[in-house]
This record gives structure tokens, sequence and C-alpha cells, in this order.
């Protein structure tokens, strides 16, 4: 069960038409296909560093590298990953079948898959459901396509955002898919942003980068990159704001495209497999944002401390133990530890103010915070994460079953 809340409020984008059908590649008698068109559209794409990235990465690189895409083909069920070069000829097959029906180059479809790993793909399942895919496209199916992506997933995620610059609005509307093999190394397992500002490639990229490194980049499940992580930008240019001309537009629509992605992140995290608890992990006092960056996953990727956060027990002996196993030295005789407003430790040992009864209190919650504060100088970073259930390891143990 997921935890908190789910908005599923969003606007249509105004050049981006999607639609989603249930083509039976894994799953039975749901949407497992989407197509999206955005033309005309300038397009930006960040993707996983896996050394084992699947085809439809590898090949979805190379054609954002040559033109501008018009048309993105996503499934889920099947990675198509692990299967050598019969997964970029599968990948190039889809990309050319919706190229030929649309009249577009094959550069100008991008492929993306997710699901089980080293299977090959049902090309014909996909190629046969290109033409009601294509014959059905609409603004209005955004939700649609949120719900076509998902894998292990509970709910859909989608968010949007308008900002108005000078009396014109932009608007963004993004869906993200994934719930486990969650620690991006670049973006998010699937997620899917349009806009319809006017920029250039180069402007829309930095900015898909800075948003990503702020939010989907400081994430984690379970401490596992995909093979097929990929997030992608479109801006279709409707709108009339010109974002390389307006600086002040530019810093505007930045902040909104890291607040629409910091929130889908968030909701990667919520709806995690099994989980119980959305925790955030705050490291304050850092001397380098890379030391803040590093103790901070190493409390978030803890089984310890992710399975005593299931059970609520405020064990600060596991917090302190996470946060000393780091490579990055640092002076222990000044470091704080806290559960929400409770501390545990002050000074590197414990405090002892400190009553297990306290720590109990602010463990029971579902939304938890750890802090962590080494008094050693202005850098702070914040991570997100779960806890680790029972039920994790019965989705993951049964997942190909």
């Amino acid at each position: 069960m997921a935890v908190g809340g789910n908005r599923l409020d969003w606007f249509p984008i105004d050049g981006i038409e999607l639609n989603t059908l249930a083509a039976g590649i894994r799953y039975q008698n749901r949407e497992d296909l989407l197509l999206i068109r955005c033309d005309p559209a300038t397009t930006a794409g960040v993707f996983t560093k896996s050394l084992f990235a699947a085809a439809p990465v590898e090949l979805g690189k190379k054609h954002l590298a040559k033109t501008s895409p018009q048309y993105f083909l996503i499934n889920s069920g099947n990675a198509n990953a692990g299967v050598g070069d019969a997964g970029l000829d599968d990948a190039s097959t889809c990309c050319l079948a919706v190229s030929q029906l649309a009249g577009v180059r094959p550069e100008a479809v991008i492929p993306f898959s997710t699901g089980v790993i080293g299977e090959r793909l049902p090309v014909v399942n996909i190629t046969n459901a290109l033409d009601a895919l294509i014959a059905e496209l609409s603004e209005d199916n955004w939700l649609l396509a949120a719900q076509g992506i998902m894998t292990t997933d509970t709910r859909p995620k989608i968010t949007s955002r308008q900002i108005s610059i000078d009396g014109e609005c932009i608007t963004l509307t993004g869906i993200a898919k994934g719930a486990g093999m969650i620690q991006p190394n670049m973006a998010t397992m699937l997620c899917f942003i349009g806009c319809d500002a006017k920029v250039s490639q180069e402007t829309l990229q930095d900015m898909l980068r800075a948003a990503a490194d702020s939010s989907l980049n400081r994430i984690t499940v379970d401490s596992d990159t995909s093979t097929n992580d990929a997030v992608v930008l479109m801006a279709t240019g409707r709108s009339g704001v010109d974002l390389d001309q307006d600086l002040e537009a530019q810093t505007a629509f930045q902040d909104a495209l890291t607040d629409l992605m910091l929130e889908l992140a968030q909701a990667l995290v919520r709806d995690g497999e099994g989980a119980t608890k959305f925790v955030t992990v705050q490291v304050d006092g850092a001397e380098t944002n890379e030391q803040a960056l590093e103790i901070a996953f190493s409390v978030a990727n803890s089984p310890l401390i992710k399975t005593a956060l299931f059970a609520g027990d405020a064990n600060w002996g596991r917090l302190a133990m996470a946060v000393g196993k780091v490579a990055t030295p640092f002076d222990a005789s000044r470091v704080d530890l806290f559960i929400g407003e409770v501390c545990l430790m002050r000074g590197g040992i414990k405090n002892p103010l400190y009553e297990e009864a306290d720590g109990a209190r602010v463990m029971a919650a579902e939304e938890v915070l750890l802090r962590v504060d080494l008094n050693a100088g202005d850098c702070s970073e914040t991570v997100w994460t779960s806890d680790l259930s029972h039920e994790y390891i019965k989705i993951n143990a049964e997942y190909r079953t």
C-alpha cells in the first residue's frame, strides 16, 4: 500500500497527444503500450548510466542525437534488456513500424521499455496495436498514459504546474513510473514531461539535468539502478514564451520544473514496493555536498535502518552505524542525530535526555525525518526513501513466477 495521498489533477499540453491500450505484452486486461506524439517539439533526455543499458536506451540515445523526435513508443512488462543485438533489432522494428504509419523518419521515433529483463520483446503484439494507438491520440489522455506505463506500481504518478510570464501562461505536465529497482543514476525508471515553452535544445537539456539532480537523483527504494532509466522533457513552443530570450522566465521555469520532478520523485518513493513509510534523510553541517550526499544515501539504503523503520523501532545505534560506515572521514565526537524533533545522540554519544518512548512516538508516524548534523560545515543534502517490509520481499520473490 502506498504512503500518503495521490494527486491526479493535471493540465493538457498544447501540441502533445497520447494514447494507450492493452497489447498483451506481459499483463492481461490492462494498458501496457503508450504512444506519445509531440509535433513540433524540442526534446531533452537523460538516460541510465547502467553498463547493462537496455536496447531502447541505446537506440533512443542514437535517435535523439540525429533529430528532434516526434513520437515516443513506451511498453511496460518487458524491459528489452539483456538479449544482445536482438534487442536492438526488435526496438528498431518497432520504431520503423511507427514511422511508416506516421510518415516520419525512423529516427524520429524513440523507444522505451520497462519490465522483466532477459526476455525478447513481443514485437508483433506492439506492431499490431499501432493503428489503433495512432487513431485515438488525444491531448486528454495523460492520466491513461500514467496508468499504461505502470509495472509493480500500485497507482499512477502525474502532476502539473502552470506559471505566468508577462501575462502568458506556461504549462508543464509530467508522468512517471517506478516502485522498485529505484536508486536512479541519472533520472528515474521512466518519466515523461511535456511543456509548451519555446526553448533551445541546449537550454532544455541543461535545465532537465539540473532538475533531475535535485529530485530524481535524490531518491532510493532499494539502492538498485535500472537498466532502462530514462527521463524525457518535451517543449512544444505553443505558449510563445521564449525561455532563451527571457532569463527571468527561464528561472521561473527551472523552479517549476524542479518542483514538478520532485513531486514525481517523491511519489515513486511513496509507492515503493511494500512501503509503509515515507522517509526523509537530511544531512546538515557537512564540509561538502558530496560528503552530505554520501552519508544520506548510506542511511537511506541501510537494510537495518529500513527494517527498523518498518517495525517503528527507534534504534539509534543503527543510525550511528550507517553514518559511520562511509568512506569520507568526519569527527564523530561532533555528530548529533535526530528522529524528527527528538535528539538521539549529542556530540557523538547517546543524548542523556533521550527517552525511548519519545523515539517510539516519532517512529510510529507514517512520515519520518531522520536528521544527521555533522557540525563541521555549511553544506546540506536531502534524500528520500522508504522502509523495507515483508511485502517488498514477497513482491520481488514472486515477480517472475
